[in-house]
């Protein structure tokens, strides 16, 4: 078997959410899984002493209008949210908690999350936005609202996040394939092509 494909994604990033609606469908093209990773940026930013890229006076003006542009190119429902960014502690936990339980669960509720940011404009920074999110993706609010808060789960974020950084993760999306790393949603053309032919 193939080895599976690494998708690295902050909820906060409009980009990653354009590729979590893709890469599942690119992979399974080539029989090839995808290890869904949730991260977040604001770590991998202290790391590379980077501001958010919407408060840097020439790109962030650009990166909004690439946003939508790029939403309308792809024939994705987008909606800029009312709070943008956002910090992705609560989903990131929600997922890796859910995962550790039903993978195929964890990857229906972080397109959930992601459809209920980007398109329903509901703030998923909030525990309780999350749980509800995660409620209607069939699961238990009193163990998500406990999940979210336990001890665990909160190492396990950390521990996910620092192995990303370790690995050399700097954005979302990230993609990893047979250990060469792709950034962007606008290299999937080039992850087609090594998944089809080969490195190049």
């Amino acid at each position: 078997m193939p080895a599976a494909i690494d998708f690295y994604f902050d909820f906060s990033s409009s980009y990653g959410y354009f590729a979590s609606t893709k890469i599942d469908a690119l992979a399974a093209r080539y029989g090839r899984g995808v290890n869904w990773r949730p991260i977040l940026l604001g770590a991998v930013y202290k790391v590379d002493h980077e501001l958010e890229v919407l408060k840097l006076p020439l790109k962030g003006p650009y990166v909004m209008r690439d946003i939508a542009r790029s939403a309308r190119f792809y024939g994705i429902a987008y909606k800029l949210p009312a709070r943008f960014p956002i910090p992705a502690v609560a989903p990131a936990r929600a997922f890796y908690w859910a995962n550790d339980r039903d993978p195929a669960l964890a990857r229906n509720l972080a397109r959930s999350l992601y459809h209920a940011y980007f398109v329903e404009d509901r703030d998923i920074s909030s525990q309780e936005v999350t749980a509800d999110v995660a409620v209607a993706a069939g699961m238990n609010r009193d163990e998500v609202i406990a999940a979210l808060n336990d001890i665990g789960v909160k190492a396990r974020l950390r521990r996910e996040v620092d192995a990303a950084i370790q690995r050399g993760v700097f954005g979302s999306p990230f993609v990893v394939v047979d250990g060469e790393a792709f950034w962007g949603v606008d290299r999937f053309d080039q992850i087609e092509r090594w998944l089809a032919h080969g490195p190049f």
